[in-house]
């Protein structure tokens, strides 16, 4: 019983991951790290702290409506063309880690190296139903206590297109953030000598980070999120299974929302 929570508790590092101790390899590291953490979830951090601090100051986050899936015009076409936009944007963040970490050699050390395998899938579902349930009742206490906004995850008018897009700004949402913020954050800083614990804890706080806008709860919730996702990774080297659950979240979220919208008053 001591060995498996001690694994838990304090993982070892994986073998494959060396630290690197060359100054000028450290150096492109760390310069790699910033770059794409600007290009991705870093800045979105800032970002969404800048908005809570907005709305608190404003009257407060309770007092806000956030839609996560907005639509982007009037038009219907040029609506579905930047919903499109966006979706093919987050596949883009997903394949720039991907390529990265393939650079590097470490595909096949994070379980990317080829499609997942049929144990991912249960292990996906598990995860999603560990972390999704749990959720749902931290977003009511949150909406209740007054420190999380008014979530509206998607868009209600019924356009045929909406559904397949809101299923497709899912998977991206699920393959950007698992592939970047755990699998390739956790990798590199595991080169820059990080401890496990170390690497768990930014990921988490990054992840939590990036969903401030939607309140505090959101952003614990999502901290807790980051620690039992990170550490899953930790321990089996695998992130399919991560980007699965995560999917399932978000479709049964963007997609349920659309379909049951007048029965989710405590969303709001």
């Amino acid at each position: 019983m001591r060995a498996p929570l001690r694994s838990v508790v304090s993982p070892a590092r994986p073998a494959g991951f060396a630290v690197v101790t060359d100054r000028t390899e450290r150096r492109a590291i760390v310069i790699e790290l910033v770059i794409v953490g600007v290009l991705t979830f870093l800045f979105s951090a800032i970002s969404a702290a800048l908005s809570l601090l907005e709305a608190q100051l404003a009257g407060g986050i309770g007092n806000t409506t956030v839609a996560l899936n907005p639509s982007r015009s009037d038009l219907g076409w040029i609506d579905f063309a930047r919903q499109l936009m966006s979706a093919l944007r987050l596949f883009a963040i997903g394949g720039l880690g991907v390529y990265l970490l393939w650079r590097s050699g470490f595909l096949r050390l994070v379980g990317l190296d080829r499609r997942p395998p049929r144990r991912d899938l249960p292990a996906g579902v598990g995860l999603a139903a560990l972390v999704g349930l749990p959720g749902l009742a931290l977003v009511a206490v949150a909406r209740a206590l007054g420190v999380n906004a008014h979530l509206v995850p998607s868009e209600v008018d019924g356009v045929w297109w909406r559904w397949p897009i809101l299923i497709l700004l899912a998977v991206g949402n699920a393959a950007a953030e698992e592939i970047i913020v755990v699998a390739y954050f956790i990798t590199r800083l595991r080169q820059l000598g990080a401890s496990e614990n170390a690497s768990l804890a930014a990921s988490s706080l990054l992840r939590g980070g990036y969903h401030l806008y939607q309140g505090v709860g959101a952003g614990l919730g999502n901290v807790v999120m980051g620690l039992v996702f990170g550490r899953f990774f930790q321990i089996t080297s695998r992130v399919w299974p991560l980007v699965i659950a995560h999917a399932t979240m978000d479709i049964v979220a963007f997609v349920g929302y659309a379909l049951l919208h007048e029965h989710l008053s405590w969303v709001g």
